[in-house]
């Protein structure tokens, strides 16, 4: 859709706000929610997730570790290149993994996720110490939730700008999505020259269901 704004007109015009999203005619669903997605297009497959909420905590807290350890290895002077294939800056994306975190953390305190929360950007200066700062907030966020919560079963459910969803699939989609953009920051280090002993490997993205691609396209 970046690359095609008449595609993306023609969703808005069917009445969609946001991308991804799936259509046929008149109709369409958000694709954020992989059961949307098996309904819409009328299969018969399992959609709830692999891994319990006690094994995407595990997940997430490692990445997020990752995230905090990784981050102050790019240098200052490439924060401002755009990682591959879309208008986003080594800065936004650092922050970016951290804040798909705190927004599910809000919808856990009743504020219904929407998507502008994942366009929240840090200040023009902001380094990689303060990212890595204010990801460590966000990580003691997630640990005095899990630590307290009562819904070890992910019964409950989230507003969010695609529909009501179960907190285990959204605590899912929220471990995977983080994941993934450690990933792309750990190639991102390998792209300016920076040598790491990578934290993370392929079992730790194991039943998650990751994209193929470390980025789009």
């Amino acid at each position: 859709m970046l690359a095609e704004p008449e595609g993306l007109a023609e969703l808005q015009a069917l009445g969609a706000r946001s991308v991804p999203v799936l259509s046929r005619g008149d109709t369409y669903t958000y694709a954020q929610s992989l059961k949307a997605i098996v309904e819409f297009v009328g299969l018969n497959e399992k959609t709830s997730p692999d891994l319990t909420p006690a094994e995407l905590y595990a997940r997430l807290d490692k990445f997020m570790d990752a995230a905090i350890a990784l981050l102050p290895l790019m240098p200052a002077d490439r924060l401002d290149v755009h990682v591959p294939g879309r208008p986003r800056s080594y800065r936004h994306l650092s922050f970016h993994m951290f804040r798909v975190v705190a927004a599910f953390l809000d919808a856990i305190d009743g504020i219904t996720l929407v998507q502008d929360a994942f366009r929240e950007v840090p200040a023009d200066d902001a380094t990689m110490a303060w990212v890595a700062g204010y990801g460590a907030k966000v990580k003691q966020r997630l640990d005095a939730w899990w630590a307290k919560t009562a819904d070890r079963d992910g019964t409950g459910t989230l507003d969010t700008y695609y529909g009501p969803q179960s907190m285990h699939d959204l605590f899912e989609r929220t471990t995977w999505h983080c994941g993934q953009h450690v990933r792309q920051w750990m190639m991102l280090l390998e792209r300016e020259g920076v040598t790491i002993v990578p934290p993370l490997v392929d079992a730790d993205f194991a039943k998650l269901p990751m994209p193929q691609n470390v980025w789009d396209g």
